[in-house]
């Protein structure tokens, strides 16, 4: 099956429908997303979304936040973007008739999370990102020109002569087909699934970045993974987000007898960079020999209840009083700040494919993002994108690509196989859970040179057995599509992990503890096989 419009839009979280929203007026949309259109990071969004508008803010003060936040690695033109354009953006929402939650006065009411300096953070109650999905839906719904393949995975970018035609994908029923656009925007979302531990919803699984990398666009920063520090750790139960703006509005990391400690780590205490707070629960938890509890217990129980309705009713299904109770909690992987490398338009390195949201690299979020920045990123470079598709093609802005191996020398999706010989261990294919187990254990909060050279063996032979399959024209269904996904967003983390001998943001070298600003104050980009 053929499918054809004038663009494509290859996901439908708020980055993706942002872009239509600006698309709309120009031509035909075909919009594909592998779920339901609910399912998708934006929808789990709770905390909120950082905008410039209170009276005591300033977009300078917001990138300054930002900026701090990224760990030395933030592209300081991108971050001026995010910040400058946010509060226009995002008062669009209101206009649209976005229910954030206001104060006294009819204003915005503006939450704190953790790295911000001041209150920004529009929020409605603990669901803003399943509230902006619904208005942006709206916003789409009475334009007859757009199309919407639901249950559909986009599997491959459709390139000839240098310039991304579309995507091919497989519909609900397993059936392959093709959809044909002027212009082919990806707005998949984040790759938490390729982690044990994950926020993340079952769709995450990296396929906007696989897809890209297959087709020789280039990626970038894919070894900063950030991990949020507050997710309800329960045995046998679903890991849930527990918002940063619990904290922000004064919940507290204590240890089993009740005493908070993380002013022992960091000058913000609870409120400190999240890549910070997540070591610093796992250091202290191996310190006391005992679990981790976020409490609320001395805030006012129904100012609790009415702030966190959502997150009150998931604790209580899992058994806990959110206002109460002492909540066991551990980090999880979360947010990807790398991706498929962009330009402040969403242009990426084959023309004709632009990105945007998580799945794409602006280089904005540096090394580790500000809380609530998500959101903004997505409405932000989703606008910016579905402007730029719509006007005539130029090449992407895009700094020169800073290419480097890693001392393992081990690439992937190339010709060599890592030297498997004759009488070694036959090939065995990892399953799923197998690579989430090992990016847990080898790839996650704390990593150093002897776990990620194994990790990244064990992965580099999965990844050389996939491309021999790809190469035989091997038919794969969701399944193989998803594992493909997994292993080669796995495989790209771990070699990006690997190679940068330093700790920055999200990523944690043990034998690297410090900064190295002389060799590593540097994006670092991969291309795949043309």
């Amino acid at each position: 099956m053929d499918v054809r419009g004038d663009f494509l839009i290859v996901g439908s979280g708020i980055a993706g429908l942002r872009a239509a929203v600006e698309l709309a007026p120009a031509g035909d949309i075909v919009i594909i997303t592998k779920a339901d259109p609910s399912e998708s990071n934006t929808e789990y969004a709770q905390g909120g979304i950082a905008a410039a508008i209170g009276k005591d803010d300033s977009s300078a003060l917001h990138a300054s936040d930002t900026i701090t936040a990224g760990d030395g690695l933030c592209d300081e033109r991108a971050v001026r973007v995010l910040c400058e354009e946010g509060p226009h953006y995002t008062r669009e929402l209101l206009e649209w008739g976005a229910r954030f939650n206001r104060g006294a006065d009819g204003q915005p009411a503006l939450a704190t999370e953790g790295a911000h300096s001041v209150r920004r953070v529009l929020h409605a109650a603990d669901a803003t990102g399943r509230e902006i999905g619904r208005v942006l839906w709206e916003r789409i719904a009475a334009v007859t020109r757009i199309r919407v393949l639901k249950n559909t995975l986009a599997v491959s970018a459709i390139v000839e002569d240098g310039r991304c035609l579309g995507v091919r994908f497989i519909d609900a029923n397993g059936d392959p087909g093709r959809a044909f656009g002027r212009t082919t925007l990806l707005a998949t979302g984040g790759a938490g699934q390729v982690f044990a531990e994950t926020t993340n919803p079952e769709v995450a699984t990296g396929d906007g970045v696989a897809l890209a990398y297959r087709a020789g666009v280039r990626v970038a920063d894919m070894e900063f993974v950030q991990f949020h520090p507050t997710v309800l750790d329960v045995e046998d139960a679903p890991r849930f987000l527990l918002s940063e703006a619990l904290r922000g509005e004064g919940a507290r990391l204590v240890d089993a007898s009740g005493e908070p400690f993380m002013h022992r780590y960091h000058p913000a205490a609870d409120l400190a960079p999240r890549d910070i707070v997540s070591r610093s629960i796992v250091v202290e938890s191996r310190r006391t020999n005992g679990p981790v509890f976020l409490s609320l217990r001395h805030l006012d129980a129904d100012e609790v209840h009415r702030r966190f309705p959502m997150i009150a009713a998931t604790c209580l299904k899992a058994g806990f009083d959110l206002a109460r109770d002492l909540l066991p909690v551990g980090p999880a992987a979360h947010y990807v700040m790398g991706g498929v490398e962009t330009d402040l338009d969403g242009r990426t390195s084959v023309p004709g494919l632009f990105a945007a949201g998580e799945v794409a690299c602006t280089r904005v979020h540096g090394a580790n993002r500000l809380a609530s920045n998500s959101l903004l990123e997505g409405l932000v470079f989703g606008a910016r994108a579905g402007r730029a598709m719509t006007a005539p093609p130029q090449e992407a802005d895009l700094p020169p690509p800073v290419f480097r191996g890693t001392g393992s020398d081990a690439s992937f999706g190339q010709s060599d196989r890592l030297g498997r010989k004759k009488g070694q261990t036959p090939f065995v294919e990892m399953t799923e859970v197998d690579i989430r187990n090992l990016m847990w254990k080898s790839v996650g909060l704390f990593r150093d040179r002897s776990s990620l050279r194994d990790a990244l063996s064990m992965l580099h032979e999965q990844h050389a057995a996939l491309d021999d399959r790809l190469a035989a024209r091997t038919l794969l269904d969701h399944d193989g599509w998803r594992r493909a996904s997994l292993v080669t967003v796995a495989s790209l983390i771990t070699r990006a992990a690997l190679r940068r001998e330093e700790s920055r943001g999200g990523h944690f070298r043990t034998d690297f503890p410090a900064h190295d600003d002389v060799k590593w104050k540097i994006h670092v980009s991969d291309t795949g096989p043309t």
